[in-house]
């Protein structure tokens, strides 16, 4: 009975502990896309192209992509809260160092830190998980979720005024500013979760080998794609390196007494159905979110519409309302309707809206619609997906599953945004740099392609289970 005593019990957390959780979020949301709508002001102000622009965006999620893991994988062993609070350092280290950036490779390394803001999630759905009741705890994520995309709303809202008023420097600084406080507001009000026992020691080659997978992944995948491209041997090269470390990692992880991962939660289908289906969702998605600020942004004496930074985001804003409102619902609409009616609906929306736009993106409003529908669609399925997710692994392992589900969300946006820069910067005209509207009508193919995909990923999984 002793040992039983030991459960936090739910009652531990209050209202201003969520509170607080909860506008941290939401201030991390904005510094994250406040980027967005000033990626052509930031092109024009820093001399870049589509694919260095590409790159300023992506540098955030190269990084988070090796720290959500680790972030997750640290909170389930050593307390949600203690690793959450100092992670909160690195980002806000991150944020003050992009708002004193004088130049592109100083932004670019106040990026690498912010991206540390990944790790965030996968920590806040573990202290929700911990320190609420199973019938409020996926309640409580999409909570979490919707004001991380509801801060999104935020830094597309207000990135425009803020570099057109003050400069672009204070787009940065100042959500940094309240990280901050919230984060000194959580360490005082949230409660500490206690941290797991265990009698093996943690395991950092598993956390050095996938860490260098995945950023060896990243950085490869912005080289690929970039303006000058790489030769195929170098690509080769690549690839090997990349699959000689998922290979390491893989055999280090069955070895390990207390692995960083557990295979076998790898291996569950709702685990590894989840991955893949959020990963072509994600990279549909992180497509359309780089196409339609370039497109608005475009010179309005061709096909563009030469907007300025504060009309992108006041373009952007539904798609962001739309991105917040199905984050909150993913998790209640899976349960009402079913996981893969929810997926196969969002990709059917987002496939048809994209081959829409092939046609239909002379006003800006055909082009504000297919972004808060796309929106809508991606955030409910892949919030459904994660929920989906948590709760078919083991309270102790929520931590390292949410982190392996928002790495594949990272990785398929990242994928999506190199991929659309890539095609914008083949046929870029060699004076202006302006991408040709050929240009975005193959996006938009693309990207509608892709999100097709999902359809046949849900058909494959449903068949497998069938079996199963």
């Amino acid at each position: 009975m002793a040992t039983s005593e030991v459960v936090v019990p739910p009652v531990r957390i209050g209202r201003l502990s969520i509170g607080a959780l909860g506008i941290l979020a939401l201030a991390l949301g904005t510094l994250q896309t406040v980027v967005d709508p000033a990626l052509p002001l930031l092109q024009r102000e820093l001399g870049v192209s589509s694919g260095e622009g590409a790159l300023v965006s992506n540098a955030v999620l190269i990084t988070g992509a090796a720290v959500a893991p680790v972030a997750g994988k640290l909170g389930d062993r050593y307390g949600g809260k203690r690793v959450l609070v100092r992670l909160m350092a690195v980002v806000s280290a991150g944020g003050l160092l992009a708002g004193l950036a004088p130049n592109l490779p100083v932004l670019l390394l106040g990026q690498v830190l912010q991206g540390a803001m990944v790790g965030a999630l996968p920590l806040s759905f573990l202290l929700v998980r911990k320190h609420l009741p199973a019938g409020e705890s996926q309640l409580g994520m999409g909570l979490v979720m919707a004001l991380f995309t509801g801060g999104g709303m935020v830094g597309t809202l207000t990135a425009g005024p803020i570099a057109e008023g003050l400069s672009w420097h204070w787009m940065f600084a100042l959500p940094t500013i309240v990280i901050i406080a919230m984060t000194l507001v959580v360490a005082r009000l949230m409660p500490h979760d206690p941290p797991i026992e265990s009698e093996y020691r943690f395991d950092w080659p598993g956390v050095v080998l996938l860490s260098g997978t995945l950023l060896a992944f990243m950085l490869g995948l912005v080289r690929v794609t970039g303006d000058e491209g790489l030769p195929p041997l170098a690509i080769g090269a690549l690839a090997v390196v990349v699959a000689a470390l998922a290979t390491g990692w893989v055999v280090v992880e069955r070895r390990a007494a207390s692995p960083m991962v557990d295979l076998r939660m790898l291996a569950k289908p709702a685990m590894w159905h989840a991955c893949m289906l959020t990963i072509v969702i994600t990279t549909s998605f992180g497509m359309v979110s780089f196409l339609l600020p370039q497109l608005f942004g475009v010179p309005g004496d061709g096909y563009g519409f030469g907007a300025d930074t504060t009309d992108i985001g006041l373009f952007l804003l539904p798609g962001a309302i739309a991105g917040a409102v199905s984050d909150s619902v993913g998790g209640i609409t899976a349960r009402r309707f079913g996981l893969r009616a929810v997926v196969s609906v969002g990709a059917v929306v987002t496939a048809a809206t994209m081959i829409a736009l092939v046609s239909l993106h002379t006003a800006e409003w055909q082009l504000v619609l297919a972004k808060a529908l796309a929106a809508m669609a991606a955030g409910a399925a892949t919030t459904a997906l994660l929920t989906s997710a948590a709760g078919a692994v083991e309270t102790k392992d929520t931590g390292i599953a949410t982190s392996v589900l928002v790495v594949t969300r990272v990785v398929g946006i990242a994928l999506g945004v190199q991929i659309a820069a890539a095609i914008l910067d083949a046929a870029a005209d060699p004076t202006t740099g302006l991408p040709a509207e050929s240009s975005f009508v193959t996006g938009f193919v693309v990207a509608g392609l892709v999100a097709a995909l999902s359809l046949l990923v849900v058909r494959i999984t449903k068949k497998k289970g069938a079996q199963a």
